[in-house]
């Protein structure tokens, strides 16, 4: 196709456009001036994309005839047309003209520096893990048998340094972190008590494990965040080892205020925002939200199955301590008939097999272990981040757009009541006054709406730099079955070839069938 398109079939305004991009030492244009000029037009990012899957670039570069391609898919994308080389087939004689301007306009494309797009975040798997590890340990005090009150001691990675925290402290960080970043991912808490009346002090033990675990993701959800890791009150909550954290987390959050006060992308956040956002933002959420639901069956699995390894490392250890019982018994054996001194030999071997079934629950529970730690911890993690998204989505709608709409409201009743009512000097500039402060109000929550879509763009990027994550998870629940499966194994193989032993000793007792025949 692009032999059919030179120099002397395209329009003179595809010659200029090209001399305004190329330099004049090489022809070629580098197509991230391309991808400038791509930017300047008004179509979709959708459309932006089919054009640039369209054009053939050579190490980083245009040919001249690949921009006048590129130009001409431009121009049909612009007329409303579905930009395709088999249009172009039909447009070889009189290609059309883009809309980019005056040609003179564009060479600043090729002279400005290559600046990222504000809005685009580049970011992988590793970058976010490797930002920081944070470990959470329990720390009960040491009056009381019931633990009202507990301490975790906070150790981050990248900061080198210990910290000590009372949920409390987590409350009041996790409340200043959602009014200053409203606009992103904030990770929810776990819940600071469990329903009365319900657990039993067993399964009390195990809801205070179980939000320690949930404070140790939200703190490396958070420590891991692109903009959050770099906060002052992330900062301070990780390393200040004052006696009043509280104190010094407000205080530092009165010295910033929010993000849109803040980022200095806030009021420009329009000009970078795709004309599709809407529909990127709706498509965006049902499929994260469709992943969300998986994932929460998978998580309920893996967690069934991380219990089902405990519960039967519970039921070896029960087998074995039942089999010494036995063994342990010295009960006098009456002498009915020849019987009576197998017995004897037996239930003394039957002690000796305890240590054998101890073992296996061992592993058994090291398998249950595993598979907590390294898959049903890493599915909540996951499940949390997509969560603080769907919360996120809600806020945008019941927050940002529902008082934008409800100020629109108030200023059309307002200003219908200036129209129809016949005012006095005096209280017209009084109304005046307050048309200009509800004016201001309105362009102000017009300017958070975007703000609002172009931080939900941000971390819609975020949750899918997050997903490579499930083949790790995926991974290590393999790894932790064939090495549970290994050692469980090898565990059973012993008891086989012991129990051979056992039963084949002097006494004439032949050895039982060990496996179908």
């Amino acid at each position: 196709m692009e032999g059919e398109i030179n120099e002397g079939s395209v329009p003179s305004y595809y010659r200029e456009v090209h001399q305004a991009l190329s330099s004049r030492a090489d022809e070629r244009v580098q197509m991230d001036v391309f991808h400038r000029l791509l930017s300047r037009t008004d179509l979709s990012l959708t459309l932006q994309n089919q054009i640039k899957e369209q054009i053939d670039d050579v190490n980083g570069f245009l040919s001249k005839v690949s921009l006048y391609k590129a130009l001409a898919l431009i121009a049909l994308a612009q007329q409303g047309k579905q930009p395709s080389p088999k249009l172009l087939e039909n447009c070889i004689q009189e290609f059309p003209k883009p809309q980019l301007g005056e040609p003179k306009d564009l060479q600043c494309l090729r002279l400005q520096v290559a600046q990222q797009n504000p809005l685009l975040i580049s970011v992988t798997l590793a970058n976010l893990l490797g930002k920081d590890a944070i470990q959470v340990e329990l720390i009960p005090e040491k009056k009381g048998l019931f633990l009202k009150h507990v301490e975790y001691q906070i150790t981050s990675e990248r900061f080198k340094m210990s910290v000590y925290r009372r949920y409390s402290d987590f409350d009041v960080f996790h409340e200043l972190l959602l009014q200053r970043y409203a606009y992103r991912m904030v990770p929810a808490l776990p819940p600071k008590r469990a329903l009365k009346g319900v657990l039993t002090s067993m399964s009390e033990r195990e809801f205070i494990e179980g939000r320690r675990r949930g404070l140790a993701r939200f703190l490396n959800l958070v420590a891991r965040h692109p903009l959050f890791s770099e906060d002052e009150l992330v900062k301070t909550f990780l390393t200040f080892s004052g006696s009043d954290v509280q104190t010094k987390l407000r205080d530092a959050f009165k010295k910033m205020g929010d993000e849109f006060m803040t980022c200095r992308h806030a009021t420009q956040a329009k000009d970078y925002l795709p004309a599709d956002i809407q529909s990127l933002f709706s498509a965006s959420r049902e499929l994260i939200r469709n992943v969300h639901t998986s994932f929460q069956k998978l998580r309920d699995r893996a967690d069934r199955m991380a219990e089902r390894s405990k519960e039967n490392s519970t039921d070896l250890l029960v087998l074995g301590k039942e089999l010494g019982v036995l063994g342990l018994d010295s009960s006098p054996v009456p002498a009915l008939d020849l019987s009576g001194s197998s017995w004897a030999d037996l239930r003394h071997s039957l002690h000796s097999l305890s240590g054998e079934f101890s073992l296996l629950a061992e592993k058994a529970a090291q398998q249950g272990k595993r598979e907590e730690d390294e898959v049903v911890e890493k599915l909540s993690l996951f499940l949390d981040l997509l969560q603080s998204y769907r919360d996120l989505c809600e806020r945008h709608e019941k927050g940002v757009l529902h008082e934008h709409q409800r100020a629109l409201q108030k200023y059309s009743v307002m200003k219908r009541q200036m129209m129809s009512a016949a005012v006095q000097p005096k209280e017209q500039v009084e109304q005046l006054e307050s048309r200009i402060v509800q004016e201001n109000a309105i362009q102000t929550m017009e300017l958070r709406n975007y703000f609002s879509l172009f931080c939900a763009h941000q971390e819609t990027q975020l949750v899918f730099a997050y997903l490579p994550l499930t083949s790790h998870i995926l991974g290590a629940f393999v790894s932790s079955h064939v090495q549970g499966h290994r050692e469980m194994g090898q565990g059973w193989s012993n008891l086989h070839a012991k129990l051979t032993g056992l039963f084949s000793s002097s006494n004439g007792l032949q050895s039982p069938p060990l496996s179908p025949r």
